[in-house]
């Protein structure tokens, strides 16, 4: 028997003691994860749905870690796979070589993307991608005589990925605080976060406040020693912080006009998450880099890029001679065929079309109509993402402390309805596939109501809170 098919079988307390005794997993506390009796174990998936080990059906309202777009259970990205497999399961990119499957990924991606933008340089995750951001924003400077120009600006609560250069670019203080981040080199500014940050600012008001924080932090560097802005046209994992609309033609304007490269990063909101294709189109924007993973192969096998527009391409490749940069597995063949297969997935069946049509209208409608629960402070959302905002009194926007513990509880409150919502502290985050069905919608939205309900009835016992414990950062 393969050990796959074993371990598939195996009782799910063995499972669990298996991986207690083996698996560190990413962002999590092992010591809370341990004491709850170690992790729940999925065995498969289809559709929007997944099973544990227990035999429960979980609709995933978060499409994984917001990728799986294309939906579980998608047999022609395994037949792309195994195809691939057999005739090329493996070449490097490095010295002069390429292959089919990268080559005619680069054609596509180049006629999905905005226009403008040709060049692709291939990496496997979106953590790999924002490291590639900094190598190529610096090396495009040196190579414009402006080498003292290597200052990268992100935002507060911004997250990038999580190697030592992503991680820098992200603006979280819980993983600043390890492993001397951030590097030399990277400064952050406010988010667009008015329902934290705006106090008594109208959101359009704090969007010109936000933007114009970036202007400040340029001049007060010098202009001539900050290369680049970079930011998510919405930002995914810090809560789904949609900015208001005056904040993007604010910073566009402002990177134009001290020369400062935008980099937009697309790794959650590209491939129909915002809905258009890509969340530079939602906001209008003109990016000199994008980053890209997750979307780009619906998650079925890891792989990512950056996205480089024609403008800085014509300095890195024209005057650059060699590129010190790259990974054994850029533009791995068969990653970049699932890729090219789930791109030709989602423009044949126009996926990306028909969801911001007819399914995105319906969730945000479904989503939006929880503003009348008494724990819920705000509902933001765009395309296929949402979040609904938890708050101790929403008539202030006063929220709970200590941050965190009611976004875990509610959490767990969905995992035990049958529903995969993720906490970012007290945001309530959504992110289904894009072939969710308004079906479906409902039943998320029925489920994400009663675990509201359940948090609530927990919160109002003397002690209730006592109980909730996190085993990693939801």
């Amino acid at each position: 028997m393969a050990m796959s098919q074993a371990a598939t079988e195996a009782a799910p307390n063995d499972l669990r003691v298996l991986d207690t005794r083996h698996h560190f997993h990413p962002f999590t506390d092992h010591g809370a994860l341990n004491a709850k009796g170690g992790p729940r174990v999925i065995v498969r998936a289809e559709g929007v749905h997944l099973w544990d080990s227990d035999g429960r059906r979980l609709i995933d309202a978060m499409a994984g870690l917001w990728c799986v777009n294309v939906g579980y259970g998608r047999r022609e990205l395994a037949e792309a796979a195994a195809r691939q497999m057999e005739e090329l399961p493996y070449y490097n990119t490095f010295f002069q070589t390429t292959h089919p499957p990268a080559a005619e990924l680069g054609r596509v991606l180049a006629e999905v993307t905005p226009p403008g933008f040709a060049h692709v340089f291939f990496t496997n995750s979106g953590s790999e991608a924002n490291d590639t951001v900094i190598r190529m924003v610096r090396r495009y400077f040196d190579l414009l005589g402006q080498p003292e120009r290597s200052v990268i600006l992100s935002r507060d609560n911004a997250y990038h990925g999580s190697t030592m250069g992503s991680a820098s670019l992200g603006g979280l203080k819980t993983m600043h605080g390890q492993g001397g981040l951030p590097i030399p080199g990277i400064e952050h500014v406010m988010e667009p976060y008015w329902y934290k940050l705006g106090g008594d600012e109208t959101p359009e008001e704090f969007g010109l406040t936000a933007a114009r924080a970036v202007e400040e932090r340029i001049l007060a560097l010098g202009p001539e020693r900050v290369a680049a802005f970079i930011a998510e046209p919405i930002q995914g994992a810090g809560g789904v912080i949609v900015p208001p609309d005056t904040y993007w033609p604010e910073v566009a304007r402002i990177c134009r006009e001290h020369g400062v490269l935008l980099v937009a990063d697309e790794v959650i909101c590209g491939f129909g998450r915002t809905g258009p294709w890509f969340g530079t189109e939602y906001y209008g924007l003109d990016p000199d880099l994008m980053p890209i993973a997750k979307g780009l192969s619906s998650g079925y096998l890891p792989i990512g890029g950056v996205m480089v527009h024609d403008r800085i391409a014509e300095v890195l490749v024209g005057r650059g001679g060699e590129f010190f940069h790259g990974f054994t597995y850029s533009g791995h063949p068969v990653a970049c065929a699932v890729a090219l297969e789930n791109i030709r997935i989602l423009r044949e069946e126009r996926i990306v079309e028909r969801c911001a049509e007819h399914t995105v209208p319906y969730f945000q409608a479904k989503v939006r109509a929880l503003a009348d629960h008494p724990l819920v402070g705000e509902v933001r959302g765009a395309g296929m993402l949402a979040t609904l905002q938890l708050a101790e009194d929403p008539e202030t926007r006063k929220r709970f402390e200590p941050e965190g513990d009611v976004g875990a509880l509610c959490r767990d409150r969905c995992f035990a309805n049958g529903l995969v919502m993720r906490s970012v502290a007290e945001s309530m985050v959504l992110s289904p596939p894009l072939v969710i069905t308004r079906s479906e919608i409902d039943e998320v939205v029925e489920k994400a109501r009663r675990s509201l309900d359940e948090t609530l009835d927990t919160i109002a016992r003397p002690g209730g809170l006592a109980g909730a414990t996190s085993a990693g950062s939801g």
